[in-house]
């Protein structure tokens, strides 16, 4: 008589194991790295809040100069550390403990008194940093 083979041989639940296992492998640090720019996509948006008030006042007063006079940054969330400069420059820290990783982001704003414009230039803390912080902080 023939016997009907039934279920799966070890060698063929071993190798679904090791396929698996290799998969695993190549997927965590990518999801771990995927962790970190949501992380640091809340250091955006809290230095970003400062953008509209800090554009207000140099275009009503037409200069860059005390546009960011006494606007402090609040810690909260993913936010360790920061500061605004009185000509406006935006400063932004998450620390190890709260991101993952050491990250500062830095908006600086360029006023063009002809058309009242503020444009905002994005950077971080280098290059080692760029694969978790948004295409245009990589400066």
């Amino acid at each position: 008589m023939k016997r009907i083979q039934r279920g799966f041989t070890l060698i063929e639940l071993m190798i679904v194991v090791a396929i698996i296992g290799i998969l695993a492998a190549v997927a965590l640090p990518a999801y771990q790295d995927y962790t970190i720019r949501a992380k640091v996509s809340e250091l955006i948006l809290q230095a970003s809040g400062f953008k509209t008030t800090i554009s207000e006042a140099a275009q009503s007063n037409g200069t860059l100069a005390s546009s960011g006079f006494g606007l402090t940054v609040g810690l909260s969330g993913k936010v360790t550390g920061g500061s605004i400069s009185d000509n406006g420059v935006v400063t932004i820290a998450g620390s190890a403990t709260s991101l993952g990783t050491v990250v500062t982001i830095v908006l600086t704003p360029s006023f063009s008194p002809a058309d009242g414009k503020v444009i905002w230039a994005c950077s971080t803390g280098g290059t080692a940093l760029f694969k978790y912080v948004p295409a245009e902080c990589r400066h």
